[in-house]
């Protein structure tokens, strides 16, 4: 009888239990090892390159190869100390291994090129600088105006979902030519933000010739330039934007309407509510998960926006439309400011880790307290 107990209890037992302990040490003095000599390697680097020591390599090629060990005695390390479970783990190990290679590393290393003043027109190549670029920072008031203009922007994205919303509910109403309206209003979600840049703002909205400056004209707007005034152009802007991806929304608002129970709708009818009642009391409740999802969703495509701005003002004027990334994309490009650029895009990076997450705290502790 004691013999089956401690039989089942071996059997029952932890598998890496089971693997004797000197394996485990060997496992773990492999990890070690490979990670003090990836550390070693990268510390000396550094050094180097920020012309603190004069001991290093001239590329970055060696801490690629220790790199490439490190994976090695992990995966070493995992088969050793865990036996079979760690066997499994190995699939997922060049998953992870690519994630640190292609998004933890690189940025780590924008935040080493934030620290340096490295332009490409210099002759003086890359310099450490500390914290100078952080400082010309906060007191750069064209990326304080960026700022202020995605403060706007996003704000845009509430009366976006008011449209997108009543579309969705224009749409899901038995209408005639339904299906012919859901493809019309899909099509400016298929054009690239560079083609209706250029269509729309270059050629509906252009000041002499526009078809949309002549009829503004006729209107009694005598100066129709839709991009030479800041607010003028901000609005233009936001509508050019909306225009491209209100159909986003749409579509998922859509296909929330249309995955809702029908049983509700016609019980609040039966019960006399009215049709406004039976939006907000049912159906607006019932859509808040999705009305949710799609606001965040578009929300953190509007902190990307640039490409249309970069098309039709630059930035102009002054300034006045530069969103923050339309802002990085011309120091790189117009002042070739690698340095203070990475600085511009590695805070602004922060400030959207920061902001996405209170917006997922926020959204969902709405959802739960109005359900």
């Amino acid at each position: 009888m004691a013999e089956q107990i401690s039989t089942a209890n071996a059997w029952s037992a932890n598998p890496a239990d089971l693997i004797p302990a000197g394996r485990k040490r060997l496992g773990w003095a492999l990890l070690a090892l490979a990670t003090v000599g990836l550390l070693a390697v990268i510390v000396v680097q550094i050094l180097y390159k920020t012309e603190m020591s004069t001991i290093g390599f001239d590329t970055w090629r060696p801490v690629i190869y220790a790199y490439v060990l490190w994976g090695a005695a992990l995966g070493a390390w995992q088969v050793l100390t865990r036996g079979e479970d760690g066997q499994r783990a190995l699939f997922l190990l060049p998953a992870l291994l690519f994630t640190i290679a292609m998004v933890i590393f690189p940025t780590l290393f924008g935040f080493y090129i934030a620290l340096t003043d490295w332009n490409l027109s210099s002759f003086t190549g890359r310099r450490f600088n500390g914290l100078d670029n952080f400082w010309q920072m906060l007191a750069d008031p064209y990326y304080r105006n960026a700022l202020f203009n995605m403060v706007l922007y996003v704000l845009a994205v509430l009366v976006e979902y008011v449209i997108a919303f009543g579309l969705a509910l224009l749409l899901n109403a038995q209408i005639r030519a339904r299906k012919f309206f859901r493809v019309v209003f899909l099509l400016p979600l298929m054009l690239s933000p560079v083609a209706v840049s250029w269509m729309v703002g270059k050629s509906l909205m252009e000041y002499r010739f526009g078809p949309a400056a002549t009829l503004a004209r006729h209107l009694g707007w005598e100066n129709p330039a839709f991009f030479s005034d800041p607010i003028t152009a901000r609005i233009s802007i936001m509508m050019l934007d909306a225009w491209t991806f209100i159909p986003f929304m749409m579509i998922m608002l859509l296909a929330g309407l249309q995955a809702m129970s029908r049983e509700v709708l016609e019980a609040a009818r039966v019960d006399g509510a009215t049709a406004w009642q039976t939006f907000w009391q049912v159906t607006f409740p019932l859509m808040l998960p999705v009305s949710v999802t799609a606001v965040i969703l578009r929300i953190i495509f509007k902190l990307k926006l640039a490409d249309i701005i970069i098309t039709l003002t630059s930035g102009g004027p002054g300034g006045a439309t530069d969103s923050v990334s339309s802002f990085i994309y011309r120091e790189y490009r117009d002042r070739s400011n690698v340095g203070y650029g990475t600085m511009l895009a590695m805070a602004y990076l922060v400030i959207i880790v920061v902001f996405v997450t209170w917006l997922l705290k926020f959204a969902n502790r709405f959802v739960r307290n109005v359900n």
